[in-house]
């Protein structure tokens, strides 16, 4: 299986169409927590304002997720273990035991049907070789963070906010070589849930990684 970049992008044009597209991605982001506002309500809120219905909590979530978004196409850090504790810090502020810190206890995801995926204990040294060794796999920038992203995911390296945090770094190498957007359409979102709870279950990440390099690979050709 190989994963060939679909955009050649320069680092800005892919920074300017990131951000061209800030209010939709932020509002796909949000249903990783379950919020499920309207596109023109996610706009509202990140331009400072509140939305009735919506509460301070989803509001505070949104917020910290725009703010993770501008950080990391602003942000000219190469890809490693201390970037992502930064991505998360943020992203993670308003509902984690320790945002930005990597996860010193158990963890669980709740994979549907009452069951729960425990991932295994973070070890740090582990993480660094893998990490390590995708970024020099000579792979391209779109399978390597496609990679990057569902191994965070299934890990659970932080307490809280790891779809968020995973995301974003995969969107940080994807901007940073011109590749494009990773973005899963919100009418696929079912289809998204089901792989992923496999994954969780059976750690085979070829099925899900497939599927969203065909779907969900967002960019321009210029």
């Amino acid at each position: 299986m190989i994963l060939k970049d679909k955009f050649h992008l320069i680092k800005d044009q892919n920074r300017r169409f990131a951000k061209m597209n800030f209010t939709n991605l932020v509002h796909t982001n949000a249903r990783f927590e379950g919020i499920n506002t309207t596109l023109p309500q996610t706009q509202t809120i990140m331009d400072g304002l509140g939305v009735d219905g919506v509460s301070i909590d989803d509001i505070n979530t949104i917020v910290q997720i725009k703010r993770g978004w501008e950080f990391i196409t602003n942000n000219d850090s190469e890809i490693s273990l201390d970037l992502e504790k930064q991505i998360n810090a943020i992203v993670a502020k308003n509902d984690s035991l320790a945002p930005g810190e990597f996860r010193t206890g158990q963890g669980g995801v709740n994979i549907g049907s009452n069951e729960l995926f425990r991932p295994d204990d973070v070890d740090v040294d582990e993480e660094t070789k893998f990490l390590d060794s995708l970024l020099t796999s000579g792979k391209s920038a779109t399978e390597i963070s496609l990679r990057l992203m569902y191994h965070n995911m299934r890990n659970q390296l932080f307490w809280d906010g790891n779809k968020r945090t995973a995301t974003l770094i995969a969107n940080k190498y994807m901007i940073d070589n011109g590749a494009g957007l990773i973005n899963v359409p919100l009418d696929l979102w079912s289809k998204w849930n089901e792989l992923i709870s496999e994954f969780y279950k059976t750690g085979n990440v070829n099925e899900i990684l497939e599927w969203t390099y065909e779907n969900a690979i967002q960019g321009i050709n210029l």
